[in-house]
């Protein structure tokens, strides 16, 4: 059996990750929802420290930064108006930062993000967040076909346990692996952690 390889390898696509003075930084939902709330992600701590390390290097580096937050339903998750719908304070944007607010989990949809991205004029994205599976990889599923070069951050996504509709359960690390490896094929360089740009 031969070595699997992604299309990025068989395209000859560059493999490295967004150069910071060519990228934003856009930070999904890294809200109270997912930490303590009604939907607590696996390994949620760790990255929530990861993506404050990201964040800081961000702001170091003079990387423009973008925090997307998710709104639900008033009395539902995410409630707008509710404690699940704050950003996490160690994440937390500060003036000058941009924040898009959406209600679907692709973060282009319906929100003003690209039209931000294009005013701050980077052609590359660094994504992190919440959850790996889903707002995670629609978003920068989305990317790809805006025209972003997008690298996604592993250490600070990540995702919950899932029923499996043919039977069982799908464990959040099974869950992980298989939405990274799928980014990785076609849609994004995936990357450990910030130390790559250290």
């Amino acid at each position: 059996m031969t070595t699997p390889r992604t299309l990025f390898a068989m395209a000859g696509a560059p493999a490295h990750p967004s150069p910071l003075d060519r990228s934003a930084l856009v930070l999904i939902d890294i809200q109270a929802e997912y930490t303590t709330g009604a939907l607590p992600l696996a390994g949620v701590d760790a990255a929530v420290e990861e993506a404050a390390r990201l964040l800081e290097l961000a702001r170091r580096r003079g990387v423009p930064v973008v925090h997307v937050a998710h709104h639900g339903e008033p009395g539902g998750l995410f409630d707008p108006k509710g404690p699940g719908s704050a950003f996490v304070p160690a994440v937390a944007p500060i003036d000058g930062e941009v924040v898009v607010t959406k209600g679907l989990p692709n973060s282009f949809a319906g929100t003003q993000l690209h039209d931000q991205l294009k005013a701050i004029g980077r052609p590359e994205l660094i994504i992190a967040g919440f959850m790996t599976h889903m707002c995670v990889s629609a978003t920068a599923r989305a990317a790809l076909d805006l025209g972003y070069r997008s690298t996604v951050v592993a250490a600070a996504t990540a995702t919950r346990d899932l029923p499996n509709p043919l039977g069982g359960v799908i464990t959040a690390a099974e869950l992980q692996r298989a939405e990274l490896a799928a980014l990785g094929d076609r849609y994004s360089v995936v990357v450990g952690n910030h130390r790559v740009w250290v």
